[in-house]
């Protein structure tokens, strides 16, 4: 479930160990907006994890951080060292854009392992954005499905207002696997116009116990982790943002299978803005991001190597014709993925061939407000090459408009919002699916052809949907807000394996199993749900719930319907706790019921409940204490592909962690 960024919300992050009464702004601006929106006034469905949400997770990879948000998955298959999202029931190979301080996390491979990869330690993350559907489309090319942006912190989430300098180091322990956790995170201000913030993360794991007891053999981990961000205002209007992130991750497979990670993500962001200069709201991103996978098995090594680099650009100006409010954004992006893998022998991996994907497009967006109408309507265009075994490309132009109404402008219902909303967003296949070949192995020998005349992917999703913020209900400084919605997702020229009969003197003219498979367009897939985010904070308890609620299907080209295998539970989170000894005691619980989807054949249902306790017991000691699958439950997520093993998720896990600081 995530945070409505309420009044209360002290801690901005475990490290920074916030003073008795420090608070921090009421609803946060979320990073994946233009305008400079809250997630409850977005015309989309978009929530936001930060400050206390994020302490009390006391998360030990990114899918912890993400419990309970409406619509968003992650799941790893018993291997919590690498993750891959779900959005709606859309994930793998770009349909969710995962963004690390404007570093897209693009690195993609074939096989039955998790094949989208990323790390990002969750003690670097200062706030998590997540919009779902293609209403992200300002956020680049491919995220039909969402996308889910972190952002890491920097040294002014770290200093007191007083300090010049400041250290703190934590050390935390997961008992389910005997999982030890240290890190340590330093800063310090030069002066009113530039700072630095350093962090290192270790975490050492072993493997985990499911619900029922059975040890999920190869589920360790050993990471290291590192962060470097600097900050330099040369001017009172503009900010100079250069940043490092880097890990090394190191997991096994199975008994005959080792792997290495490793990561380096470099960033760059210029931003002005002016309140005297209306028109001008600038900001520049730049990204370098590297991925490189060692695989040995059984002693032969093969690499996997992917280079990222992006750039970002977008203006908003801010003006007024007659009555109506402007905030028109002009932005252009531009991403290019290099991608090589290198067998024992010395060529490429048959399933992951060497590839260059560059996407591309610009778009213009106005938000225009009167009085109880606003209305948000944009048009995006994109445009790909790919260059593998042989070449495509391809463009299109995307649409998106939403409208809203206030009815209310005075009394209980002045903070009610009701909206519809439709956006197309456009995916280019990625150098895998289209250039994919070789022998599958093993036990079903049967060729992979290349399908260099893939389509690209539209998604075209409405959306219906109510927002509403209250404060003062029942007391001076309670806060309510509520996110409801309604979607259907309608994705075209959806791209999956199919099987092609053998024929003579075709492509697939010889198999042993008399079959080939081929990544194709088939029709379409629909997907439409339901979810509901609500949180109220009265200062000394507060609570909340979160539905989410998707059912899906493919429909092939004869026009045959089936269930989608990567359907997500039906889930309702509860939250809730109490704040005691001046807010510096917090105690509390979730609980949240899992229903399988109907196309799962292996996925049952399963309750979870968590508990958690965060102590301040000085402005420089914190404590934190967090139980997670309370009941020991004994269940497994429904995404998972099991074609190469099933693995249940940890059963019962106790979390205990300390932190201290100084500064001056």
């Amino acid at each position: 479930m995530s945070d409505f960024s309420s009044a209360q919300e002290a801690q901005t992050s475990p490290e920074r160990i916030a003073a008795p009464g420090d608070t921090t702004t009421l609803d946060r601006i979320t990073i994946v907006s233009r305008t400079g929106e809250t997630p409850i006034e977005t015309m989309a469905s978009v929530s936001q994890v930060s400050g206390e949400q994020l302490a009390r997770r006391m998360a030990a990879t990114p899918g912890e951080i993400l419990f309970g948000v409406p619509g968003v998955n992650i799941y790893s298959q018993g291997r919590p060292s690498v993750a891959n999202v779900n959005i709606r029931g859309l994930q793998d190979a770009g349909r969710v854009s995962v963004i690390v301080d404007g570093a897209r996390q693009n690195f993609h491979k074939t096989g039955h392992e998790v094949s989208r990869m990323f790390w990002l330690d969750p003690e670097l993350v200062k706030q998590v954005d997540v919009m779902r559907g293609p209403s992200a489309n300002t956020f680049g090319s491919g995220a039909i499905g969402g996308v889910v942006y972190f952002e890491t912190k920097d040294a002014e989430d770290f200093l007191r207002d007083d300090e010049t300098y400041a250290l703190s180091t934590t050390g935390r322990y997961d008992s389910n696997g005997s999982g030890w956790t240290v890190s340590t995170t330093g800063a310090f201000r030069f002066n009113e116009s530039a700072s630095v913030l350093g962090n290192i993360v270790w975490r050492d794991f072993g493997d985990y116990k499911d619900g029922g007891g059975t040890r999920v053999d190869h589920s360790g981990f050993d990471v290291l982790s590192g962060h470097l961000k600097g900050t330099v205002r040369p001017t009172e209007f503009s900010k100079l943002t250069l940043g490092w992130t880097g890990a090394s991750n190191e997991w096994s497979s199975s008994a005959i299978q080792d792997n290495s990670l490793k990561s380096n993500t470099f960033t760059g962001a210029f931003e002005i803005s002016d309140a005297e200069e209306k028109w001008l709201n600038l900001s520049i991103k730049g990204a370098v991001n590297s991925m490189g996978l060692e695989e040995v098995r059984s002693g032969t090594t093969t690499d996997y190597d992917l280079r990222t680099s992006s750039l970002d650009v977008w203006n908003t100006s801010h003006f007024d014709t007659g009555p109506v409010q402007h905030q028109l954004t002009f932005g252009g992006d531009w991403v290019y993925d290099d991608f090589t893998s290198q067998t024992a022998s010395g060529g490429a991996n048959f399933f992951n061939p060497n590839g260059k994907r560059t996407v591309w497009g610009g778009y213009v967006q106005d938000k225009l407000r009167y009085d109880w109408l606003e209305v948000v309507a944009g048009l995006r265009y994109d445009a790909y090459d790919l260059e593998g075994s042989s070449e495509s490309s391809g463009s299109r132009l995307s649409p998106r408009v939403s409208v809203g109404i206030s009815p209310f402008s005075e009394g209980t219902l002045a903070g009610l919002q009701v909206y519809g909303s439709y956006a197309e967003g456009y995916r280019a296949p990625t150098t895998s699916e289209a250039f994919i070949s070789g022998m599958h192995a093993g036990g079903a020998p049967f060729p992979f052809l290349p399908n260099p005349d893939l389509k690209p992917e539209t998604g075209k999703t409405w959306e219906a949907g109510v927002n509403y913020a209250a404060e003062g209900l029942m007391s001076a400084d309670d806060t309510l807000r509520i996110k409801a919605a309604y979607f259907h997702n309608d994705v075209k020229d959806y791209i999956t394996f199919a099987r092609v009969n053998v024929v003579p003197g075709t492509s697939c003219s010889f198999s042993p199993m008399g079959f080939c498979m081929q990544n194709q367009n088939i029709q379409s897939a629909e997907i439409h749900g339901f979810e509901l985010e609500s949180y109220y904070d009265a200062g000394r308890y507060f609570g909340g719930i979160s539905v989410s609620i998707v059912d899906g299907e493919e429909i092939d080209l004869n026009g045959v319907r089936s269930d989608l295998t990567r359907i997500p539970a039906t889930s309702v989170t509860l939250d809730g706790g109490m704040r005691f000894l001046e807010r510096r005691l917090t105690v509390g619980g979730e609980v949240q019921f899992n229903k399988a989807p109907k196309g799962s054949s292996f996925a049952d249902d399963y309750t979870l409940v968590n508990l958690y306790a965060n102590y301040q017991a000085t402005d420089n000691l914190r404590f934190d204490f967090r139980v997670d699958n309370l009941l020991d439950e004994k269940y497994m997520l429904p995404m998972a592909d099991v074609s190469a093993g099933s693995y249940n998720q940890p059963g019962l896990t106790v979390k205990v962690g300390a932190t201290m600081r100084l500064g001056g």
